[in-house]
């Protein structure tokens, strides 16, 4: 994916980016950041469930790809391989925490909606998060990839280290279990 950000009046690439970053270029990069840590934070506080774990995991992600920009092999991969390195970070975070996980549902803000849907929404969302939760983090990494931020099999394989037919497996899995836990709000 390839996506474009004015810098100055100069419309720039990520290739273009990632090769003056990769250069010194410090604003290249700074715009690389500006253009995909959203994506990376709302990834990883689905992963997580947590915001405090999810902007330490972004933060390291985002250090770690300006050390080691030098040996990305292809400049159009950065963004692959940012959602790998996130994934692999959520799930090292994952395996590092206790049994129990704290669940915190995503705020949502519902300005135009009558106060009985926000409610509706709101309790969807918590029971969407919690449903997440119950995902193995494997699972969960394929599934958020794939429905959330609308990577390919082939990136989400990259992603998480596994083939395509074990990352295609993972989704179906984790889409019958979501849409059991899910039936109530149907």
């Amino acid at each position: 994916m390839t996506s474009h950000t004015e810098v100055g009046s100069e419309a720039l690439d990520d290739v273009t980016l990632v090769t003056r970053a990769r250069e010194g270029d410090v604003h290249a990069y700074e715009q690389l950041v500006l253009r995909y840590q959203g994506p990376m934070y709302r990834f990883a506080v689905r992963m997580l469930a947590s915001r405090t774990d999810a902007e330490d995991v972004v933060q390291e992600v985002f250090l770690t790809a300006w050390r080691r920009l030098g040996q990305l092999q292809e400049d159009v991969a950065f963004v692959s391989w940012l959602y790998r390195t996130t994934t692999n970070r959520c799930l090292n975070v994952i395996r590092g925490r206790r049994p129990q996980a704290e669940v915190e549902p995503e705020e949502h803000e519902a300005t135009d909606v009558l106060p009985e849907r926000s409610v509706e929404i709101g309790e969807q969302m918590a029971a969407l998060a919690v449903a997440l939760q119950k995902l193995t983090p494997e699972q969960r990494a394929c599934w958020l990839l794939r429905e959330v931020h609308c990577r390919s099999y082939d990136e989400i394989a990259k992603s998480v280290g596994a083939n395509v037919t074990a990352v295609r497996g993972r989704i179906a899995r984790a889409r019958v279990q979501l849409a059991e836990v899910m039936a109530p709000w149907r």
